[in-house]
């Protein structure tokens, strides 16, 4: 379902529908979402996220919303025909999940080839972004890792939600930018996994119950709704479908299951940090050598050139 903002323009979603007719109808009786929030008993950032069709109302809510607001029952007759668990397929996805993700108080994630984004450093976001359609474009590339910077600040407060992280073996393994990169990441995982609110298991691949084929993320809002986020080829799908999320849940739980212990997870990630500080290490010897070799074959070659005849002085 595509489902994009309307701001004076035109969406091809029920819920933006729905959320724009609440809207019109609380400016109508010349109420703020504050003033509406009060008379629902709720914040008025719901009211705000009601409005924008981002969340679902309850039954309960619609009707004493119609009632409040004077509408003589077309508010519940307009949100008994949308479809409130629609998965959400739209231009502007991303940031939808981002959204949601910033006020989630529990996130759970699955990652596999590549490191989770908000668990990247600062040289391995680089080098992801370097790699991609970025690529040549440092403007672009600093504005994107502004993004993930200020995504990485709440999960890394003293108040960070709960960040659940599994992260497949192949993430570890696989190296983006050279060892020198992949060093401080494996440093960065063992720093973060030091706070709190953040637990990191490694999905080995000699121990394994459950294959999932696709990155996952599942986000548990602060009213307790529950929403599964994954990314296919040029889009996201956010869904907080019951049975969606359930199946997914019960997948990640299961993966969870086999995955390394906390502690043998961590102690994995250090054995890679310390191969990929002796790769380092090995590439600069080799660097090195290869500058050596250089400047021996550069001074053969200027002893075995021609020989320039000089003027013999004058007795």
């Amino acid at each position: 379902m595509s489902h994009r903002r309307l701001e004076n323009g035109t969406t091809s979603s029920p819920a933006a529908l729905f959320g724009e007719a609440l809207r019109f109808a609380r400016e109508q009786r010349g109420l703020k979402q504050e003033e509406l929030g009060k008379r629902l008993h709720c914040d008025r950032s719901l009211i705000t996220r009601y409005e924008s069709g981002k969340r679902a109302m309850d039954r309960d809510m619609v009707e004493r919303a119609d009632k409040e607001l004077c509408m003589g029952g077309l508010l519940v007759r307009l949100w008994e025909r949308v479809d409130w668990h629609a998965d959400i397929e739209h231009p502007d996805w991303f940031q939808e999940f981002v959204e949601n993700e910033g006020i989630a108080v529990g996130i759970r994630v699955y990652q596999g080839g590549m490191m989770y984004g908000p668990l990247q450093c600062r040289q391995y976001m680089r080098a992801m972004f370097e790699s991609g359609d970025a690529a040549g474009k440092e403007e672009e590339i600093e504005e994107l890792m502004r993004a993930r910077l200020a995504r990485q600040e709440r999960m890394l407060a003293p108040d960070g939600p709960l960040l659940l992280v599994i992260l497949d073996e192949s993430a570890i393994r696989t190296v983006v930018g050279g060892p020198r990169v992949m060093r401080a990441q494996m440093e960065f995982l063992l720093k973060a996994a030091r706070h709190p609110n953040i637990v990191i298991h490694v999905a080995s691949f000699a121990n394994r119950r459950t294959l999932i084929n696709l990155d996952m993320v599942l986000l548990e809002l602060p009213d307790g709704q529950r929403m599964v986020y994954s990314e296919s080829l040029d889009r996201g799908h956010l869904s907080a479908k019951s049975e969606t999320v359930v199946k997914h849940q019960r997948r990640y739980d299961q993966l969870r299951a086999g995955c390394l212990s906390e502690v043998d997870s961590l102690r994995l990630i250090a054995e890679a940090l310390e191969g990929f500080r002796d790769d380092e290490q090995r590439a600069r010897r080799e660097c090195l050598a290869e500058e050596q070799l250089q400047r021996r074959q550069r001074r053969q070659l200027h002893r075995g050139g021609p020989r320039v005849p000089r003027p013999r002085p004058r007795t």
